[in-house]
Parts: structure tokens; C-alpha cells; sequence
């Protein structure tokens, strides 16, 4: 059986916690090594809200990707994402890199362009990941983080997870 790697940028701003917590059991379910990056506190972009938590996820993957992207889709759905009375994004799973992969798969492009436009996404990857090359660009995630100019102010905060915090104290 051969992994991929995967990273997948996970977001929330209803009941932040709770619906992050359970996206994360869920991955747990069918996603091995698991790793977090620090968790980030965002004000919304493209949409009316208050504010989200954001962090990005590295694990491998023995899935196809539409298959995981599947996945994903459900575990927003029981986390109320398609609910029609809900009043804010309860959780969002994207994927952001799957293996060396780019270009477009079923309609899902990869690698995920808010990579390179929101720093809830590229400041938590350079975390993660600070020397895989974006297989787009071809430079490191750290290196895209140092010269990016994104106007958007991303705060760290604590958060727990299988009693592990994920966000380093020196970050708080």
C-alpha cells in the first residue's frame, strides 16, 4: 500500500472548538501520522462573519483523491456545513497539496490557490512544512512566507487537542 502525503487547511468560526475538535477525530479515522500546525485566529475573507480559527494538517493518505475529498465533504456535512439554517461556517476542510499533484482533478485544482493569498493558510504551512517546495511555484513554504505581502492579521491561540497543544508558547 503506498501513502500520500496530504495537507489540508481546516477552518471554523461557529462554535470554533467544537467543530475543529471533531474534524480532526473524524481525520483521525482514516488518515495516519497525523500533525498540526499552530492554531490562527482570522477575521473572515470573501465573506460576513466573525472570526475564524485556521490551521493546516499534514498526514498520509492510502485514499485516491476524490475519494478523500469525498471523505472531507461528509465530515463537513455532519458538522452542519450544508445545513440551510446555519449562520456561519461551522468547519471547512480544503485540500491544500496532495502529494506532488498539480492541476486541475474533477474541478478540484491543486495545489490550492488560497495558499498563496491568505496567510491562515500559507503562515501555518510554512510551520508545518518550512522547506517542501510549493509544487507550482518551486520554492519553499518558508521562503513564500517571508516574502509574502498579504494584508491580513492572524493572531495565535492555544488549542488542545488529544491533550497536545498546538500552538507552540513562544507563538502566544
Amino acid at each position: 500500500m503506498s501513502l500520500t502525503q496530504v495537507y489540508l487547511g481546516l477552518g471554523s468560526n461557529i462554535e470554533r472548538e467544537t467543530h475543529l475538535q471533531a474534524g480532526l477525530e473524524a481525520l483521525a479515522g482514516f488518515l495516519v501520522d497525523i500533525r498540526c500546525s499552530a492554531v490562527f485566529e482570522s477575521q473572515p475573507v470573501g465573506i460576513k462573519s466573525g472570526p475564524f480559527f485556521n490551521f493546516v494538517v499534514s498526514a498520509y493518505t492510502d485514499l485516491p483523491l476524490m475519494e478523500l475529498d469525498r471523505r472531507l465533504k461528509f465530515i463537513e456535512a455532519d458538522n452542519g456545513r450544508y445545513a440551510p439554517d446555519r449562520k456561519g461556517l461551522p468547519l471547512d476542510i480544503d485540500v491544500l497539496l496532495f502529494g506532488d499533484l498539480v492541476g486541475n482533478f474533477d474541478g478540484l485544482i491543486l495545489p490550492r490557490a488560497e495558499i498563496l493569498k491568505n496567510a491562515f493558510v500559507l503562515w501555518p504551512l510554512s510551520l508545518i512544512a518550512p522547506d517542501r517546495a510549493h509544487p507550482g511555484v518551486g520554492k519553499s513554504f518558508a521562503t513564500l512566507w517571508s516574502e509574502a505581502q498579504i494584508d491580513q492579521v492572524l493572531a495565535p491561540v492555544a488549542f488542545e487537542w488529544r491533550g497536545e497543544q498546538l500552538t507552540p508558547l513562544h507563538l502566544l
